[in-house]
């Protein structure tokens, strides 16, 4: 069993609890900073066999307040791939990817149903 990647920014609140949950839980991963050690396409490509594209972007986020209509009404998985490549911040966070599952955001129940 590989060590659990969590995905994210540091001065996420969302990001903040699930950190803090995992160290009450002992359970050691490795955060990954996607402003700071980037996103590859194969990563966003892994999330999206796991989860529909829709489920990753965060449509509250500035980033997502700040793209132009036009980017916004003919979105594609193809197309949100490149918005999401260009501003990590359009990504819900965190993101969890632990023994091959991908979980968007913190909810404990899901974080103790999947860590057992």
């Amino acid at each position: 069993m590989s060590e659990p990647v969590l995905y994210g920014i540091p001065n996420c609140d969302t990001v903040k609890k699930a950190r803090k949950w995992l160290a009450q839980h002992d359970i050691t991963y490795e955060f990954h900073d996607f402003r700071k050690d980037g996103l590859t396409r194969k990563q966003l490509e892994n999330w999206f066999n796991s989860l529909d594209w829709t489920q990753l972007l965060n449509k509250r986020s500035t980033s997502w307040r700040a793209l132009a209509d036009n980017e916004k009404d003919s979105l594609t998985q193809a197309s949100a791939s490149k918005l999401m490549l260009a501003n990590p911040t359009l990504i819900k966070r965190p993101v969890l990817v632990s023994n091959k599952q991908v979980l968007v955001g913190f909810n404990p129940s899901a974080y103790k149903q999947h860590f057992g």
